[in-house]
This record gives structure tokens, sequence and C-alpha cells, in this order.
């Protein structure tokens, strides 16, 4: 599955837990813990089908403060990217970061950002 690949891919992800799995038909639904190498967590929920794609990408701190959530919910219809949009404090911006690569590019960057000294992040 191309979302595991993904995190097994990304040096800062320490390791995850798959919390809920279901397949069907045409598609699947899944649900991620993510331990970044920073003590920070990234909950993961997609749902995949032929029609259609939801996503949730939501970061938090060790302390469960939001640092950033990418979605795709069909709201806030004035940003530029809609329905692809990600929230930063109390700020909706767009969001061109739409995969999991993208996401998790956005994260090891910062992640790397605030550890320049540690080489093993």
């Amino acid at each position: 599955m191309e979302i595991l690949k993904c995190l097994e891919k990304c040096e800062v992800v320490k390791d995850y837990e798959v919390l809920s799995f279901k397949t069907f038909y045409d598609g699947f639904y899944i649900k991620i813990k993510v331990f970044l190498s920073d003590g920070s967590i990234l909950y993961v929920r997609e749902y995949v089908d032929s029609n259609e794609r939801n996503y949730s990408y939501h970061w938090q701190n060790e302390k469960g403060e939001l640092i950033i959530r990418w979605n795709n919910a069909p709201h806030h219809k004035g940003i530029k990217t809609y329905p692809h949009h990600k929230h930063i404090a109390e700020k909706v911006l767009e969001s061109f970061e739409i995969t999991c690569e993208k996401i998790l590019e956005v994260i090891e960057l910062e992640i790397k950002k605030q550890n320049p000294q540690n080489k093993e992040l």
C-alpha cells in the first residue's frame, strides 16, 4: 500500500500503528497513528474509492497541540486550492501538499530545521 511505503521511506518516521484498515470493492479506508522523531504525532486518515478521495493529515506536538492539519473537507470555498487546504493555528491556507509524500516532505523539513545538529533526524 502506497501510504505505508511512504511512511517507511521517511527519515523522521520512527514508528506507526494502523488503527483501522478496511478494504472494499473499489477502495479502502485507513487510519494511522505515526510517531515522529521529535516526539510529535501525525494522524493519517484516508478514504479512497473509484470516485473520490478524502484525507486528513493532522500533525500535533507532544502536548497534543495542532501544528498543521491538511485535508480536503469541502468547506472554505474561498481558498484557491479548494477543497484542499491546511490549518495552521487559527489560519486556513491554500495547500498544494495533497499526497502522503508531499506532506511528509514538509514535516521532515520542519523537524530537521528545528534540530539541525542532530544528523539522525
